[in-house]
């Protein structure tokens, strides 16, 4: 597997130590060489600066670097701003998601869905950015039904998206049988998948409790078991996202999106593990 298929995601910080807890681990995941880094939207555009400044300083230090923009709860003049900014920065890539109001948040904003914002996007900045998109192969948690779910999907196609990524998973199987899905509505762009290392039990059931995302019961009894022991939890977890990615490479993926949660080790583990 060549080293440009992978790509990895980082949350901008909210202090100046977490800021420059940041560069350090960002200095120690460009040795990988991925395609490119992304860094996440705050529900609302709560960390709309955070995320601009830590993609600036990104491009700054040569590497590649993609700013998410979550449209629930923006105007048109306001994402129009935003995009306007990106682009005054030589921003060439964005990862679309419709994202998430905060709690005590009012209005959902002038857009709805993220195949609206995609489509958007592309009105006001023609071909400039290349848009990746939000893919769920085991079904948003709010969708109504699977096939909505993958209709909502082809409508972000149909827009102008030209990727998606994942939300993690540890069912290779619910992958290939979405991309196979999506093969079937005439969808061809790459779909990478989403890869969650795992280091903390209890931070694994929170997230994924939240997202939707399943943790297979014969690997969520075993972390358990673990108890306090996080070497022994960081060991295992290690051995299944590895066995996970070699599944996913060998069937067809195009590349592997990891969510690093500002940390270098684990991902760094699996990179080494993989290429």
């Amino acid at each position: 597997m060549d080293n440009p298929n992978f790509s990895i995601e980082f949350f901008p910080p909210k202090t100046a130590e977490g800021a420059e807890k940041l560069r350090v681990t960002r200095a120690k995941l460009s040795e990988l060489k991925p395609k490119y880094f992304s860094v996440t939207f705050g529900a609302g555009g709560s960390t709309q600066r955070g995320t601009l400044d830590t993609v600036v300083e990104i491009l700054a230090a040569g590497e590649q670097a993609a700013p998410h923009l979550s449209c629930v709860g923006g105007t048109r003049e306001s994402i129009r701003e935003i995009l306007s900014e990106f682009k005054s920065h030589g921003i060439k890539r964005i990862v679309a998601l419709r994202g998430d109001l905060p709690s005590g948040y009012g209005a959902a904003g002038e857009f709805r869905y993220a195949n609206e914002l995609v489509e958007f996007i592309r009105q006001e900045t023609g071909d400039w950015f290349h848009i990746e998109v939000a893919a769920y192969p085991e079904v948003h948690p709010q969708a109504k039904s699977p096939q909505d779910d993958l209709l909502a999907f082809e409508r972000k196609i149909k827009a102008g998206a030209n990727a998606a990524i994942t939300q993690y998973f540890y069912n290779a199987d619910a992958y290939f049988q979405f991309v196979e899905q999506t093969r079937k509505l005439g969808i061809d762009v790459p779909i990478v998948a989403g890869i969650m290392p795992i280091t903390n039990y209890t931070q694994l059931m929170r997230f994924s409790d939240m997202c939707g995302a399943e943790i297979p019961r014969w690997v969520r009894l075993k972390l358990a078991s673990f108890g306090d022991d996080s070497v022994s939890i960081k060991a295992f977890g290690l051995d299944v996202v590895t066995a996970l990615c070699e599944r996913l490479l060998q069937g067809g993926a195009p590349g592997l999106h990891f969510y690093s949660m500002n940390q270098a080790a684990a991902t760094t583990a699996l990179w080494q593990r993989l290429v």
